[in-house]
């Protein structure tokens, strides 16, 4: 079946030439120049299979268009475009929600391969038989399905984003560990453990309101006072 892929770019040289030659690969593309295109394609339209949005748009940033996508509950691939590509910048685009970053200018074959790669990731995860004893994991007060990336807490069930699932990983694998930040940001991020941001801090506070019976007074997910964190399953 044909990747539905919406492609929000409002340069409009650089988007006529993507879609072309995204459609050449055989990818059905819809395209949008401003946020408020891309929010009536998505209310109009929820079969994409990948959305590939750039940063900066003329009514505001795509980070935040991304964000709100994930409070909705839309775990939709998001791949984000933009000329600001420091550290800071990739994490910024990451804790928003976006599954992968990629710096301009970029090599067609780049931005192809990495599409390749997040569609194939989605159609693995969709397929993926949940049969596996390890399959579904205790993680503090929920249940995490690692097959369907959905974690369940009483009766609400949400869908982790890529990232997500990773950090959660990370501390399932490390119980009773301190584990600090800058390893976080390097095994789970994949950036400078050096790296100034508050993007551990933010992505802990969003497990804790999934895995905690209240998220104030953490008994799970703890902070170890200048060291880290420490995941405690019991």
């Amino acid at each position: 079946m044909t990747a539905r892929l919406l492609l929000v770019e409002d340069e409009e040289h650089l988007a006529f030439s993507l879609r072309f030659n995204l459609e050449a690969e055989g990818y059905t593309v819809s395209t949008a120049s401003t946020l408020a295109e891309a929010r009536a394609a998505l209310d109009d339209d929820d079969a994409h299979d990948l959305i590939v949005l750039d940063v900066m748009l003329p009514d505001g940033s795509g980070r935040a268009f991304c964000a709100r996508m994930r409070d909705r509950g839309d775990r939709t691939p998001v791949l984000m475009l933009t000329a600001k590509n420091a550290p800071p910048d990739i994490i910024a685009g990451l804790e928003a929600g976006a599954d992968d970053y990629l710096g301009k200018p970029f090599d067609l074959s780049e931005l192809l391969g990495r599409i390749t790669a997040l569609l194939r990731r989605r159609q693995w995860d969709r397929g993926r038989p949940a049969a596996a004893s390890d399959a579904t994991v205790r993680f503090g007060g929920a249940t995490l399905d690692r097959a369907t990336r959905r974690i369940r807490s009483g009766g609400d069930e949400v869908e982790l984003t890529e990232l997500e699932l990773r950090l959660a990983e990370y501390f399932i694998a490390r119980p009773n560990e301190i584990v600090r930040r800058e390893a976080l940001l390097e095994d789970v991020w994949g950036v400078s453990p050096n790296s100034r941001t508050r993007t551990v801090d933010n992505f802990v506070a969003r497990l804790r309101k999934l895995i905690e019976p209240d998220p104030r007074r953490p008994h799970h997910l703890t902070t170890v006072r200048g060291a880290g964190y420490r995941y405690l399953p019991d």
